[in-house]
């Protein structure tokens, strides 16, 4: 694969919503001083809608990880009634204190709305399900259903980084490189990185996707 950090092209092909992405990286490193947490396949544990086989949701060629979900999908399973979802849980990386970044190249197709496509969760009962959400309504990518974060996010790959400081609880938010985002946010026990499409309640489109490529974890203590 290239390198992402200089301008490319990918033509990608598979069962999504949508297949032609372009992007170039950012330049700077949000990175620096932390250590890179090695991630097995293991650790990647898919969550699908649970009325359609996993491998209509999502699927993983040529290290790209591509999710997808239709607004009339069931939940992950018959005992939640979220709504439905296509995404990877870094499952065996919960963590309590120090601080953690999440990086990852990210692909919004043009149309996807009303979709979370990557978030920091709370552990499981916890009061707040969740501390950050990214989700993109229309083409623009918001803190929740907030903040813009990133303007426009349709159709080109772009550089996420999300740092999480657990002692200090906030939360920043770098696109190729650039500082976009930061917040105070609610203390909690432990949490764990998500990522890919899952729908939100309002402005949905029929069909949401995301895809994701490169994506890496770090710490720093």
């Amino acid at each position: 694969m290239a390198s992402l950090t200089s301008p490319w092209l990918v033509l990608l092909v598979g069962m999504g919503c949508t297949f032609l992405a372009a992007a170039s990286g950012g330049s700077r490193n949000p990175t620096a001083g932390f250590e890179k947490v090695e991630l097995t396949d293991g650790d990647f544990q898919v969550q699908s809608p649970s009325n359609v086989p996993e491998s209509q949701r999502f699927q993983y060629r040529n290290g790209v990880r591509t999710f997808w979900v239709h607004r009339n999908d069931k939940p992950i399973n018959t005992a939640t009634h979220t709504n439905p979802r296509s995404e990877v849980k870094l499952r065996g990386h919960d963590y309590s204190s120090g601080v953690w970044q999440f990086e990852g190249y990210g692909y919004v197709p043009s149309g996807t709305s009303g979709a979370s496509v990557m978030q920091i969760h709370n552990q499981e009962g916890a009061a707040h399900s969740t501390i950050l959400m990214l989700h993109v309504y229309n083409g623009v990518l918001r803190f929740y259903s907030g903040t813009v974060v990133e303007p426009d996010i349709y159709n080109r790959w772009f550089r996420l980084n999300v740092v999480h400081d657990v002692r200090a609880s906030t939360v920043a938010v770098y696109i190729d490189g650039k500082h976009k985002f930061g917040t105070s946010v609610t203390p909690s026990e432990s949490y764990y990185f998500k990522f890919g499409v899952y729908m939100q309640h309002h402005d949905q489109s029929s069909c949401m996707e995301s895809r994701w490529t490169n994506v890496t974890l770090y710490t720093k203590h």
